[in-house]
């Protein structure tokens, strides 16, 4: 079984990081960065449509 990640991108502090999807709230559901602690949605944490589509995934 192949490992599955997505990549983040923090829009207000430009921190990146890949974390498992599994790991993560649902893309409507509110995202902390671990860097600065913005909030925002887990969606707009999301660094490519890729990764946004993934994340769907194993919603």
């Amino acid at each position: 079984m192949v490992e599955a990640f997505v990549r983040l991108l923090c829009p207000e502090c430009g921190k990146d990081w890949e974390t498992n999807p599994t790991e993560l709230p649902g893309h409507r559901d509110n995202y902390s960065c671990q860097g600065c602690g913005a909030t925002r949605r887990t969606a707009e944490f999301m660094r490519t449509e890729r990764d946004l589509q993934t994340l769907k995934q194993f919603e």
